[in-house]
């Protein structure tokens, strides 16, 4: 059943893979129509232009919202991505359905109660499609290559080489006498390990290019504590810095953050939530296991050793990757972070600002400093 209506109607979608399920009702929450329709840019376009000029529609972060979300935008809708997390409460209801679910995000939304994620816009998720692709292949390739070692390793052959895919490593390999099934087993991993390299190959020409004329990879590459493939992930998943008023929420976003139970006057802290994208937490703690000695990371980890104990070492880890992730905003939101600058030239006194000081030669506000952040 439809009912036309002239105001602003606020339009609740439960998205699936084959169909979904669309409410619309009006902004104080009167129900105007139920439909049902086959996924299809088509039917999704002739639902959405009976909800007038520019309605508010809300869908859920689920498998494949790219296409109903650019689909909605095009046709002038003002859209929100719930996020997946915020929602989870609706799967306690006695009664669950798609249109109670379609319903309920109308309501969140009409309401301004809606847990909602960032849609990134074009270029962010071609983007990311590339570097979670390369990453997957990487993980891929590692296993291949970790399934010839178990093959050695059953046969009781020592590996005599550091890298038995590199030059040296390939002849020693292609002179190793091995029989059935084992000798085809090697053979075919090897090969795939060699396909996987040449469109990794590929990929990171790709991404390379691309991050090439983009200010915030730019400006990430003076923090110095990662590999470059670890830093192209950062950009792409953290997006637009902008949508994060401080470090802090940028480290919560990527669950950094330790958890917070509060109950009266009981108040417990734990581990951090890792409630935030695994590939960031990935690559910060890539970037944290390659710091060399004597850099700032270095020095923060081994202070927090020395005070705690190595039974403190993953603390520390996480110390020192929310410290250059706290750097991370700031390299992508002012173009340059200050507590890594070099010193003036030598007879020119740099004296800290207001809120600012001085620690083993870096300069900056009271909140960067290494020794402000929480181990």
């Amino acid at each position: 059943m439809s009912e036309s209506y002239d105001g602003l109607q606020v339009v609740g979608m439960d998205l699936h893979r084959r169909r979904s399920v669309l409410v619309r009702m009006t902004a104080d929450g009167r129900k105007l129509e139920t439909a049902h329709i086959t996924n299809s840019p088509a039917a999704l376009r002739r639902v959405i232009a009976r909800a007038g000029k520019h309605p508010k529609v809300v869908l859920e972060a689920t498998y494949g919202w790219y296409w109903a979300a650019d689909t909605l935008a095009a046709a002038g809708a003002e859209v929100h991505l719930a996020h997946p997390l915020g929602v989870r409460g609706f799967a306690y209801r006695r009664v669950k359905n798609d249109e109670r679910d379609a319903a309920d995000l109308a309501d969140l939304l009409r309401m301004g109660r809606l847990p909602e994620a960032w849609i990134a816009p074009d270029e962010i998720r071609e983007l990311r499609e590339l570097t979670r692709y390369r990453i997957k292949l990487v993980r891929l390739r590692t296993s291949c290559k970790d399934q010839v070692h178990a093959v050695l390793a059953k046969l009781g052959i020592p590996v005599t080489c550091t890298d038995i895919f590199g030059v040296w490593g390939n002849t020693w390999l292609d002179g190793l006498e091995l029989g059935q099934p084992y000798a085809g087993k090697v053979a075919s991993l090897r090969t795939l390990a060699g396909e996987l390299t040449a469109v990794i190959t590929v990929l990171e020409a790709a991404i390379a290019d691309l991050l090439e004329h983009h200010d915030g990879y730019h400006a990430i590459r003076p923090c110095r504590a990662s590999a470059r493939y670890s830093r192209r992930c950062w950009w792409p998943e953290i997006g637009d810095i902008t949508r994060f008023p401080h470090p802090a929420r940028l480290c919560s976003w990527a669950g950094l953050t330790p958890r917070h139970r509060e109950s009266d006057v009981k108040v417990s802290r734990g581990h951090i939530t890792k409630q935030g994208s695994p590939l960031v937490r990935w690559a910060l703690m890539e970037a944290i296991q390659h710091v060399p000695a004597g850099h700032p990371l270095r020095r923060r980890k081994d202070d927090i050793l020395a005070r705690r104990g190595k039974e403190a070492k993953n603390i520390a880890k996480v110390a020192a990757a929310r410290q250059l992730l706290t750097w991370v905003f700031y390299a992508m939101r002012d173009g340059q972070v200050r507590t890594l600058a070099p010193r003036r030239a030598e007879g020119r006194v740099s004296r800290p600002g207001r809120g600012q000081r001085v620690i083993a030669g870096f300069t900056g506000p009271r909140h960067w400093w290494p020794g402000r952040l929480s181990d």
